[in-house]
């Protein structure tokens, strides 16, 4: 079953009147509609683990009867091969998938490579397998000892980070989420190949393409801070110094691009003091800033693409139908502070600043992240870019100085622009508990080319506001 065929249509119209469109960006901008595109989609996130079966089915039995196409569920790498390496259980699985499509639903697996708890709404936990840092624990990559931490971020604090294994590490274990995806497709392929519409692979923290940059290994980094940068491993600040040096093609000539005067390899690191690189301006009015910034920013876009392709090739042609898809978060606040505008966006890894950070042709920033979609080799499948916060408004004050509306209208018009499918989710649960939260969600869709919703989470749209908006939403939009 596919309710909703993932093709989009670009269909060029007028912006629609009466939405607030983001700072700088020109609301007569042509974009797709979602309303009759055979595109459309609405899906909704299944809880971090189901404890109480009868309820979820209650709850799937309701969003089935007002049009949700599908469920979207994390598939954990430590739940499912927790016991030991390549010992795969996936009997939790087979119940709920079960119930989904015994209830009219397709399927959106998440394949989630990454830890759940510790984070804003997790209400599980399920730690990365044990056996995984052991086993690598003795080896060495180009020439790099691992040690147990050694696949982890490390931050400017001096802390590991155990959430997901780093992008700088993962030729390492490509082959850990090679295995894991096949046996996901050898497993679940026969029965449900033709009822998985879309496979998300999770590229860090939470399932998204970020750094873990405010979460609560570092003290004093989270929400509305400008978090902690994450590039202080062995293996990144080698990865680091190989760039820097690929660039200039020599120490002397990477002096005189940055005015030192290093005599090593060594020298060439990470920002020592990361407060004063941020506070003084450095990270974006330096070359040696911007240098770094670009590197950390592509660095994590380079992860995205080896995790996708990796998923894809292990794929092969079981569940042919189904598109691939990865989240990026909308990370709103400190983007108007005035001490360090849009640091957050920095440290999560996410914007350059050697760009124009206040232009359409840019993305703001943003468009390596966005044009990931059209780089990765999906031998045929079509990539879809979830973005998050579009049930949120301005708050352009202290202490948030957030944008997260404005910052849902930059991603829509440049994914427009770049030819991206682009589907979105709303950050918080309480988003969808209100009409406040529904408004803005309309807007995106109206103003913004957004062809798909995934609500967080299932049990908020099955009774009350939520799920009469979600109701009127689909009734809305559905083709």
């Amino acid at each position: 079953m596919r309710r909703a065929v993932a093709v989009v249509v670009a269909v060029v119209v007028a912006m629609a009147v009466g939405s607030s469109g983001p700072a700088g960006a020109d609301p007569g901008v042509p974009g797709p509609v979602a309303a009759g595109n055979p595109g459309f989609t609405a899906n909704v996130l299944a809880p971090l683990k189901v404890t109480d079966f009868a309820a979820f089915e209650r709850d799937l039995r309701t969003v089935s009867a007002y049009g949700v196409d599908a469920v979207s569920v994390d598939v954990w790498w430590g739940d499912v091969e927790g016991v030991a390496d390549n010992r795969f259980d996936w009997s939790y699985y087979d119940r709920v998938f079960e119930l989904i499509t015994a209830n009219g639903l397709d399927i959106a697996p998440i394949l989630s490579f990454h830890q759940a708890g510790g984070n804003v709404g997790d209400d599980y936990t399920s730690l990365l397998p044990a056996w995984l840092w052991p086993k690598y624990a003795q080896r060495s990559f180009r020439g790099v000892p691992l040690g147990l931490e050694g696949l982890q971020h490390r931050s400017e604090q001096g802390n590991y980070s155990p959430e997901t294994v780093q992008g700088w590490a993962d030729r390492v274990v490509e082959n850990e989420y090679r295995d894991f995806t096949r046996a996901f497709a050898d497993h679940f392929e026969a029965r449900y190949g033709d009822d998985v519409v879309e496979i998300n692979v999770s590229l860090g923290p939470s399932g998204e393409l970020r750094y873990p940059s405010y979460n609560a290994h570092d003290v004093g980094t989270g929400y509305p801070t400008r978090g902690a940068l994450q590039s202080y491993s062995a293996l990144a600040v080698q990865d680091f110094q190989t760039t820097m040096l690929r660039k200039y093609r020599s120490l002397s000539g990477l002096n005189a691009a940055w005015g030192t005067g290093y005599a090593s390899r060594t020298e060439i690191a990470p920002p020592a003091d990361a407060e004063a690189f941020f506070v003084d301006g450095t990270y974006r009015d330096s070359r040696y800033g911007r240098d770094f910034v670009d590197w950390y920013n592509g660095s994590l876009v380079d992860h995205g693409k080896r995790m996708l392709e990796t998923v894809v090739r292990a794929l092969g042609r079981d569940f042919a139908q189904a598109d691939i898809g990865y989240k990026v978060p909308g990370i709103h606040w400190t983007m108007t502070n005035p001490v360090h505008p849009r640091a957050t966006e920095v440290t999560t890894g996410l914007i350059q600043t050697s760009v124009d950070l206040d232009a359409a042709s840019t993305g703001r920033g943003y468009q390596r992240i966005v044009d990931l979609a059209n780089r990765v080799d999906t031998r045929g499948r079509t990539v879809a870019l979830h973005f998050t916060a579009l049930e949120m408004a301005d708050q352009d004050y202290p202490p948030q100085y957030s944008l997260a509306k404005t910052l849902v209208g930059w991603i829509g018009q440049y994914a427009y622009d770049a030819g991206v499918e682009l589907k979105g989710e709303n950050a918080l649960s309480g988003g969808v508990r209100s009409d406040f939260g529904w408004d803005n969600i309309h807007d995106a869709f109206d103003t913004w080319g957004y062809l798909g919703l995934t609500v967080l989470r299932m049990s908020d749209v099955a009774e009350g506001v939520g799920a009469d908006r979600y109701a009127l939403f689909i009734d809305k939009y559905r083709d």
